[in-house]
Formats: structure tokens, sequence, C-alpha cells
């Protein structure tokens, strides 16, 4: 089944959340007969991979998935042996050769009616086929994408400027990125540089009852803005988050976007560390359920059981959270705290995998934060 941010991605250049003079520029560059090198950023989800997706539609016809090479240059930082997988990406028939994928062409660009295409599934993103080249102009036949360009770092980066001024005749480079700071003025120079910014909120909740409009659901009063409110701008997240509510069955409940939210992140395993250190383990309050009095559990246990009960995250999901709370620095605890803290979460790791209680584990462990918070004098005996 495929995922809503598919599903409902733009077909053309005027679906996408873009300003209207960043839509006019990628119509104009895709209808050129050459076009220039792009340098797409902004900021995460706002639709930067879908603008170069419906420029290589454009470019290379139905078939430019065939002729349009994808490299993740995030995926190559603090990696091994980067620079020869950033070099076999480029120069797949090896280092040595002289063929490179900025030098091939595709005879897929000068015979488009090998492809069959079908107006109402896949449209020509401008509207209009792209038309026959002119007599003596070559056509553009290759697309080469670096997404996350501003991780390639200083080596990589010289190689692809050689590349473009040497072998790039009939292809073209598109670079995604956040931070265009990051990639070197040589790339820059020579590329042509299109930003997009965050996604306006009238604009998100205007797509956002698109999608819901198309799936048939009806949203809680209020959902919208508060979907929009936690994804500041970022379009790709206001989809999914959507998506995930109406897969399972929230849409209906507007609390349901603090329940989210607070499972995604590390709110609730701060939480349970923060109160077991002080000694909150197991308290009891009086709460007003349907007009009578009822003893609530709270303290670091009720914390615990809304994790694995109420957000339904199994026990290696709480040791993962908690893992990340101790090992991201937020709760500024002393090295020798955090070392010890981490040795007991390991300890309790190891009894889970023999047990079939793992409420009583991490009961255990949050008793021996707790005598832990006390030996550091950050709780009162």
């Amino acid at each position: 089944m495929p995922s809503w941010l598919e599903k409902h991605a733009p077909r053309r250049f005027d679906d996408l959340a873009v300003p209207e003079q960043i839509c006019k520029a990628l119509t104009t560059v895709s209808l050129s007969g050459s076009p220039p090198h792009l340098l797409i950023t902004g900021p995460a989800g706002v639709g930067k991979t879908a603008a170069w997706r419906l420029v290589a539609r454009q470019l290379l016809g139905p078939g430019w998935k065939s002729t349009t090479h994808i490299l993740q240059a995030r995926d190559l930082a603090g990696s091994s042996g980067a620079m020869q997988k950033f070099e076999d990406f480029l120069r797949p028939s090896g280092r040595t050769s002289r063929d490179t994928l900025a030098g091939r062409t595709s005879l897929e660009a000068f015979d488009r009616s090998m492809w069959e295409s079908s107006p109402t599934r896949d449209p020509p993103p401008a509207g209009v086929e792209l038309a026959p080249p002119t007599k003596g102009m070559i056509p553009v036949s290759r697309l080469i994408v670096i997404e996350d360009a501003d991780h390639l770092g200083p080596k990589r980066q010289p190689y692809l400027r050689r590349m473009m001024e040497s072998e790039s005749t009939t292809s073209r480079f598109i670079f995604t990125a956040r931070a265009p700071s990051r990639i070197m003025d040589a790339l820059r120079s020579r590329s042509k540089h299109l930003r997009i910014p965050s996604v306006e909120s009238e604009k998100l909740e205007s797509i956002l009852q698109e999608v819901a409009t198309k799936e048939k659901i009806q949203p809680a009063p209020g959902l919208f803005g508060d979907i929009i409110h936690v994804s500041g701008g970022n379009l790709r997240k206001a989809v999914f988050m959507l998506e995930l509510l109406a897969r399972t069955n929230q849409v209906e409940d507007r609390s349901s976007v603090h329940k989210l939210v607070a499972a995604s992140t590390l709110q609730g395993g701060r939480l349970m560390i923060e109160m077991a250190l002080r000694g909150r383990i197991i308290e009891w309050r009086w709460e007003t359920v349907y007009g009578r009095k009822k003893k609530m559990l709270s303290g670091a246990m009720a914390e615990l059981d809304r994790l694995m009960m109420d957000l339904s995250l199994d026990k290696d999901d709480v040791i993962s959270q908690l893992h990340r709370v101790l090992t991201s620095g937020r709760l500024m605890l002393p090295p020798e705290l955090q070392a010890e803290l981490l040795d007991r979460l390991a300890e309790c790791d190891s009894r889970l995998g023999r047990s079939s209680y793992p409420r009583i584990q991490f009961e255990r462990f949050l008793h021996e934060v707790s005598e832990a918070g006390l030996r550091h004098g950050m709780v009162m005996a």
C-alpha cells in the first residue's frame, strides 16, 4: 500500500507548495532546450525532491527513471570508503575508466515515441511535452541527482566541479541541500540556485484538506491547526502525521496529535528518569472521575505505564528511548552518574531478555536510578 506522500505527490509544477516565482523558474528550466545545472535548497519537507522529480519527468519524458541517477550524499558522510563509493557512482565502469555517467548519452532522449504516456496517470508537469530539439542541438539525456549535497565535504565537491565542466554535454546535475553555504562557490556558480522557503500555514491547511477529502476522512475540529503547528512548515511531516492518525483511527480525537508527539520524542523517557532521580517512583493522587474521587498512580511508574499501554511502546522501544535520553545530554548529568545509569540500563536490558514481566524489570531499574540519585545528592532521604 503506497503512502499518502507518494499517492498524493505533485503531478504538475502548479501542484508544488512553492512560491509562484519558484514554480515559474522550474517550468522555464524544464522547457528549455539547454537547461542549466540546478541547486534546489530549503528546509526539510518543503518539496525539494518533488521539484526535481517533476523537472526530470519534463526533461526526459515518461522514461525518466531509467536515466536519472540518484546519490544520497548524507549516506557518505562518516562512512568508510566514502570517496571510493562516490567515484564508483560517477564512474560505474571503474575509477580508471574514461566512461562516466556525465559523459553518457541515451537513445531514450532522442526517441520518446518508445514510451507511452498516459495523461491521466503521468501528465507532463508543465502541461505540454518538451518540444523536439532543433537542428544541431543535442538534448539532455541523463540527470545526475545529488541529494543532501551539503554533506559532500571538501574532497568530493572539486571532483564534481571538474566533471560538470568537462563531461556534462548531454547530462545535467541537480543538487538538493538544506545549507547551501556548505557547498563550494565553484559548484554554486555553475548552477541555477532555487531556494524554497517553509510552506505557509494557509497552503499547508489547503493541502491537508485536499488530502483528507480524497481519502474521505473527517478530522476533528482544530486537528489541522495542531498538525500545522507541530510540523513547523514541513509539508512532508504534516501529511505523514495526518496519514498516521488516519490509519490508527485517531483523526476524530484532537488530543491524538499531542499523544503522537509525546510518543515520537524523548519526553516520556526524560520524565521517567527525572522523577526517578528525585525518588518519585510510585506516587498516588486523587482525581475526580465521573463525579467520584479515584486514587490514581503517578510518578515514574505512571509514565512507564503511559508509554507501554497508552502509546503501545514495547520493552525494546522503552529501552531505546531511555538510552537516547541518557546519552543526549539533555539531563546534564555528571559523567559519573551518567555512566552508572547506563550500566543499570544495560543490566535491565539483559534481564528483560530472561523475564516475561517487563514492568517488574523497569520498576527495579527505576529504583536503582533513585538510589543513584540519592548517592549523588539529587534527592533527600
